[in-house]
């Protein structure tokens, strides 16, 4: 059992708190039952796990974990990426939160077959938030990297300003690419200008001006899931 806080495995945990020593090292930390039972659902093996009581002692768990209750288990685990694609995908640019990401990433598997592609300025998908938000998606469905330029297929960008509604569009045809912006910029004119189609979701007179992104993402998948033309 570990009982020293100078432990290499407890220093490394220490080290992926930080996005730079995920980078560097190409491993993240999970913490929790229902993650670790996630990632074994997916075939995802840690690299270590450590258990409170068992592996290590509680206290010193409690002072890696990034929980303010602490953890009773944290394994780490190798980064994985998938490659872009499926009839229905996301793709996310300048999602700064880290919350959102996950959230989204959780949505896309349940509602979708492709991965959320992630453009340029996304919060660290692996971080100890979006690992928490994905509710283990991200062990089932890893994320995808790429710039806008390179997606394949239909683009529909949501856009709060588009006069279009997006349950008024015509069923998109596959493979189909769901892109979105950060909640307060949107997505930039020249995604918007370069998509084959601009929509919106409607919000009732009097509601708020705009829906949390991971809350728009989530409508606009189930509304083009159930729309969605397969030859």
């Amino acid at each position: 059992m570990i009982t020293s806080h100078q432990n290499e495995k407890l220093k490394l945990i220490r080290k992926l708190a930080e996005r730079r020593g995920r980078e560097r090292e190409g491993l993240f930390v999970a913490e929790g039952e229902d993650l670790v039972a996630a990632a074994e659902a997916a075939g995802c093996e840690p690299v270590f796990l450590l258990r409170a009581g068992v592996d290590v002692e509680p206290d010193l768990l409690d002072g890696v974990s990034s929980l303010g209750s602490g953890s009773r288990v944290i394994a780490v685990y190798e980064e994985r990426f998938s490659d872009p694609g499926g009839d229905l995908s996301v793709y996310l640019h300048a999602v700064g939160d880290p919350g959102n990401v996950g959230t989204i990433m959780r949505s896309t598997h349940a509602l979708a077959d492709g991965p959320v592609v992630l453009g340029p300025d996304c919060a660290d998908p692996y971080s100890a938030k979006a690992v928490r938000a994905s509710m283990g998606s991200i062990f089932a469905r890893p994320p995808a990297r790429a710039g806008f330029s390179s997606l394949s297929g239909n683009t529909l960008a949501l856009d709060a300003r588009a006069t279009l509604p997006l349950a008024e569009i015509e069923p998109p045809v596959p493979p189909m690419v769901l892109c979105l912006g950060a909640e307060r910029d949107g997505l930039p004119e020249e995604i918007l200008a370069a998509a084959d189609e601009r929509a919106r979701i409607p919000i009732r007179p009097g509601g708020p001006d705009s829906l949390n992104v991971a809350m728009a993402a989530t409508a606009a998948l189930y509304e083009l899931g159930n729309r969605i033309t397969r030859p």
